[in-house]
């Protein structure tokens, strides 16, 4: 695989968007927003087919040398700041751009506190804490500390919503195993035709647990 010097050098003078995504690349330990950004761009408007790429996962890896998992943490942190805290990333940019060096969350805090929200693990005093100590820059460990304890806290004065939040879980990821299952009966057909409308049936019953 190329390095990123050589796909700016081969690229040079040729899509400003594909060179600056590259440049952010170059930076990523020290700005994975700029990075967040630039890939949001390009997943967003689909500008990796006029590069050559037949999707985003196999630009983000051939291109930029990034795993899928990276790629994905990076525009969903990336777009958890946009939609939550815009005036945190308004202000972390005004700071770039002044040449101020602006204390950065990881990208692993963002990524914690993104998952907290959309999960819905913590109450609104424990979020708002976390998304201080975040916000901050707080170190990674850190973070990941604070956030397990303020789980275990809250399962331990509520065990009842705990158990609730861990059966819908373990139901979810049985219904997902259970339909892919049940899809490859269908194409293989291996199983009567009865039996794949009792496994149907039975997806049913789950998703209705669910809702």
């Amino acid at each position: 695989m190329q390095n990123i010097e050589e796909k700016l050098s081969e690229i040079s003078g040729g899509d400003p968007a594909r060179e600056h995504v590259l440049v952010c690349a170059k930076q990523f330990k020290t700005s994975w927003v700029e990075l967040g950004r630039a890939l949001y761009a390009v997943w967003k408007d689909k500008l990796y087919r006029g590069w050559g790429y037949g999707d985003f996962d196999a630009y983000t890896s051939k291109e930029i040398g990034i795993k899928k998992n990276t790629s994905m943490k990076l525009l969903k942190s990336y777009y958890f700041l946009e939609k939550e805290e815009p005036q945190f990333l308004s202000q972390y940019q005004n700071s770039a751009e002044q040449g101020e060096q602006a204390k950065l969350p990881g990208l692993e805090s963002i990524d914690l506190l993104r998952k907290a929200k959309e999960g819905k693990q913590l109450d609104s005093d424990d979020y708002q804490n976390l998304k201080e100590a975040v916000l901050k820059g707080k170190e990674d460990g850190e973070v990941k500390k604070e956030l397990t304890s303020m789980i275990r806290q809250r399962e331990e004065l509520d065990p009842e919503e705990a158990w609730e939040r861990k059966r819908g879980t373990v139901i979810k990821r049985f219904v997902s195993t259970l339909r892919s299952l049940n899809e490859e009966l269908k194409s293989s057909k291996i199983v009567s035709a009865q039996l794949i409308k009792e496994a149907e049936a039975l997806l049913r019953k789950l998703e209705s647990e669910i809702n």
